[in-house]
């Protein structure tokens, strides 16, 4: 279990189609972290690429493609769906990036860790 982290302390700095990084520390490792705001919600993630586990942007916090349709790996064009985290194209398609559990809460933007498993209550 990690300590919550803000990430902003005003949540509506992160607009539609905006990025934002930070790092979070998952048992005792300090790991690259993003979120975005995607059709309203916000959705974070490991800043890891399931292919080469590389991050995904080039450090600018640019996550969506042109369409804004997808999270595109900066290095090798993997293709993920915002709210999920899917990979639907490239070469690791069908893995998912880890997801985390942000929230907006008394204005600020949160992250309190790993999401839990899908179907599993956190």
């Amino acid at each position: 279990m990690s300590s919550p982290v803000q990430v902003l302390s005003d949540a509506r700095r992160l607009g539609e189609g905006q990025g934002v990084r930070f790092s979070i520390v998952i048992e005792g490792v300090e790991r690259p972290a993003f979120a975005v705001r995607y059709r309203g919600a916000v959705h974070g993630y490991l800043n890891v690429c399931r292919h080469q586990s590389l991050e995904l942007d080039f450090g600018d916090a640019h996550f969506f493609d042109d369409d804004y349709d997808a999270l595109v790996c900066c290095h090798h064009g993997a293709r993920y769906q915002p709210d999920t985290g899917l990979c639907v194209l490239g070469p690791c398609a069908g893995a998912k990036l880890t997801t985390l559990k942000v929230e907006e809460r008394n204005g600020g933007l949160w992250c309190l860790g790993l999401a839990p498993p899908a179907g599993l209550k956190g």
